[in-house]
C-alpha cells in the first residue's frame, strides 16, 4: 500500500512526504534498490555512497531485505569523525558495517579512516577512489543544521574544489550528534571530521534524501523554501534535477 501523503517539486528537487517514517523507509528504500538494479544492468556494477546517523534506521533496515544484487555494489561513505577508531559505538565505518555491510556484503568496499596517521593523504587516497568512474547513488540525509555529510553552515562551499577534505564540526552539529546518543557529554563529541564535499555528492548520477523526524522540521523548510545559500547547505540539492527527498510528516510540518 502507498501511503504517499504528497508529492511535489521544487525547482529541479522532488519531494515526497510518507505518513510516517517506516512508510518512508520503504518506499526510500524500494526506490534506491530499483536505481541499484538499473545501474548494474546499464554498467555491470553500481557505485554508491551511503549516509548514516539516526536518520537512516528504518531505509537501511528496509534496504538489507531487498533482493538486490549486492556482489555488484561498490560502497562508499560520505564521512568520518577525526580520532574515533572504528571499534567506537559512534564509528561511521562501524555503523555502516553492522546495519549494512555485514548483513549484505557488497563486492566492495572503501571506508575513510579518521585515524590515517596522514589525514590529507587519506583525503587523496579516498578522492581517487570516487574519480575512478562516476557514483550511480548517493543516499544521503539532512543534518539539523542544514548540513550534507559535515559541510555545516560555516566550511560549506558549492564550488569547493577537493572532493574530500578535513572540516571542523559546528557546535550544532555537534549538539545533534550527542542528542541522538552517540557520546555521554558534548566535550567527548569531536571537533573535526572528514567529508566528502558538496560538489563530490551533487556529481552523483542519482541523489536519495531520507530525512524523517520533527527535529528535522526547521532544516527541511530552510532546504526547501529557504534561500539556496550555505546558511542551510542541504538547499543546493534544489538545483540537481536527479534529486529525491523523502520526509515524513514531522519533518515536514514546517513547509508551507
Amino acid at each position: 500500500m502507498n501511503h504517499e501523503i504528497r508529492a511535489f517539486q521544487v525547482d529541479q528537487m522532488r519531494v515526497r512526504i510518507y505518513s510516517d517514517k517506516n512508510q518512508l523507509g520503504e518506499a526510500a528504500a524500494e526506490y534506491v534498490a530499483g536505481v541499484i538494479h538499473d545501474a548494474i544492468g546499464a554498467r555491470g556494477r553500481a557505485r554508491v555512497l551511503f549516509a548514516t546517523g539516526a536518520s537512516q534506521f528504518e531505509f537501511l533496515d528496509t534496504l538489507v531485505k531487498k533482493a538486490i544484487a549486492w556482489a555488484h555494489v561498490e560502497a562508499f561513505h560520505l564521512d568520518e569523525y577525526v580520532g574515533i577508531p572504528d571499534t567506537h559505538p559512534a564509528s561511521f565505518r562501524r555503523y555502516l558495517r553492522e546495519r549494512l555491510f555485514d548483513p549484505v556484503q557488497p563486492g566492495a568496499v572503501h571506508l575513510l579512516d579518521g585515524t590515517a596517521a596522514d589525514l590529507e593523504q587519506e583525503c587523496q587516497r579516498y578522492t581517487r577512489l570516487l574519480l575512478e568512474k562516476d557514483i550511480d547513488l548517493a543516499c544521503i540525509g539532512i543534518g539539523e543544521n542544514g548540513h550534507i555529510a559535515f559541510n555545516d553552515p560555516p566550511v560549506a562551499d558549492f564550488h569547493d574544489p577537493l572532493w574530500v577534505k578535513v572540516v571542523d564540526l559546528d557546535e550544532a552539529c555537534r549538539r545533534q550528534q550527542l542528542g541522538e546518543g552517540w557520546f555521554p557529554t558534548l566535550d567527548a563529541v569531536p571537533r573535526q571530521a572528514i567529508t566528502l564535499t558538496v560538489p563530490a555528492i551533487l556529481r552523483s548520477r542519482i541523489i536519495s534524501c531520507v530525512v524523517p523526524d520533527e527535529r528535522k522540521a526547521e532544516a527541511v523548510k530552510n532546504a526547501v523554501q529557504g534561500p539556496v545559500s550555505t546558511a542551510c547547505p542541504a538547499s543546493i540539492l534544489r538545483t540537481s534535477p536527479n534529486v529525491t527527498l523523502w520526509l515524513d510528516v514531522p519533518a515536514a510540518s514546517g513547509l508551507q
